[in-house]
């Protein structure tokens, strides 16, 4: 192992469901059972009853569930997915290769002159 083996791995231990994927969830119920056919029941928490849709969750009983929901995590959640997620041309502002000067002013009769 070198010195660089570390920085190397990925943590897929806590991945979770990314947000597009979670809205697409929320849009098309199709896709979200697409999703839980991936999983075994029987590995799931709770055999796969209580599902957390905006969070991507499977809990181990009702009240946990309904606990969640109260929670900061999941109100966050529902936060972020009200914002929803970067679109291509926002995340190519931030990198700084597009840049919005807001709408362009008309040309003045001197300017389009000396063009």
């Amino acid at each position: 192992m070198g010195i660089f083996a570390k920085r190397t791995k990925t943590k897929t231990r806590r991945k979770t469901r990314d947000i597009d994927q979670i809205a697409r969830d929320v849009l098309s119920p199709r896709h979200l059972e697409l999703f839980k056919q991936t999983k075994a029941n029987e590995d799931l928490p709770g055999l796969g009853r209580h599902y957390c849709v905006e969070c991507a969750k499977w809990f181990d009983t009702e009240f946990t569930l309904v606990s969640h929901r109260k929670g900061k995590p999941h109100k966050r959640q529902l936060k972020q997915l009200r914002e929803g997620a970067f679109t291509h041309e926002e995340s190519m502002m931030a990198a700084g290769l597009r840049v919005d000067n807001g709408p362009e002013k008309p040309k003045t009769e001197m300017e389009v002159d000396t063009a």
